[in-house]
């Protein structure tokens, strides 16, 4: 009766990093560009820290610490894959900043990169953010190349 003053869950996806968003058919990869993982957007990012893109709980931090899950309130469940081919670097270049199974805020850092080691070794930090059960949701994705701030901006709103 008084849902009017019940305050609404933000299911949506905001920037895990701050720089540039990229459509993911244009992501220089066949796995994420063909969208065999699900729908989602790219980034292209300066900094050196990536943040939670939403409420929700850490579902898993890859052991070579290039990627990470994050199941929404929704129960979306979110991928961010931080740059191109980084599992072959075995952690190296990344530090772990939160946990699995903690539950964190939209803009929450979870890992750091070595940007300067990144950049030594050539590497494409070109970073998806992919929903891997996106066959369950209605949403719009953001069109590519607009600017973005982690944890501010709005990338993928869920209907």
């Amino acid at each position: 009766m008084f849902d009017i003053f019940k305050k609404k869950k933000d299911n949506d996806l905001y920037a895990p990093v701050t720089g540039e968003t990229i459509a993911l058919e244009n992501v220089p990869d066949k796995m994420f560009a063909g969208k065999l993982m699900g729908e989602g957007i790219g980034f292209r990012f300066d900094g050196n820290i990536v943040c939670a893109p939403c409420d929700g709980e850490i579902s898993m931090i890859a052991n070579t610490l290039h990627a990470f899950g994050i199941t929404t309130t929704n129960g979306a469940e979110i991928l961010v894959h931080i740059g191109l081919d980084t599992v072959e670097l075995n952690g190296k270049g990344f530090k772990v900043i939160s946990e699995a199974g903690k539950k964190v805020k939209k803009g929450t850092p979870i890992i750091e990169i070595d940007r300067e080691f990144m950049e030594q070794n050539n590497i494409n930090l070109i970073t998806p953010m992919i929903i891997t059960n996106s066959d369950n949701f209605n949403f719009e994705i953001e069109e590519g190349d607009k600017q973005v701030i982690a944890g501010e901006s709005k990338v993928i709103h869920f209907k």
